[in-house]
């Protein structure tokens, strides 16, 4: 499974990476989590049609969009979209 945090690289963006890889660390070992920030996460963001970030993305699809430091919002998240592929 691949996860992404995309954002522009500001400090709410890599708050949410932050979170997300404690989440992963705890989750499974075969989970390839990816931060994309800048430019490039910003393009990402946009062509999946997301105007507003941080996201989040499971195998290129959005599992959540916004900042939580919520682990549990962001586990949710991560599997419901694992469980629907």
């Amino acid at each position: 499974m691949k996860i992404q945090v995309l954002g522009s690289g500001c400090t709410t963006c890599k708050k949410l990476y932050e979170a997300t890889k404690e989440v992963v660390d705890s989750l499974d070992s075969k989970v390839n989590l990816e931060y994309v920030d800048g430019i490039e996460g910003t393009q990402s963001m946009i062509e999946l049609g997301v105007m507003s970030g941080p996201v989040i993305t499971v195998d290129g699809k959005v599992a959540f969009t916004g900042f939580t430091s919520d682990k549990k919002k962001i586990t949710q998240a991560i599997l419901s979209v694992a469980k629907t592929k």
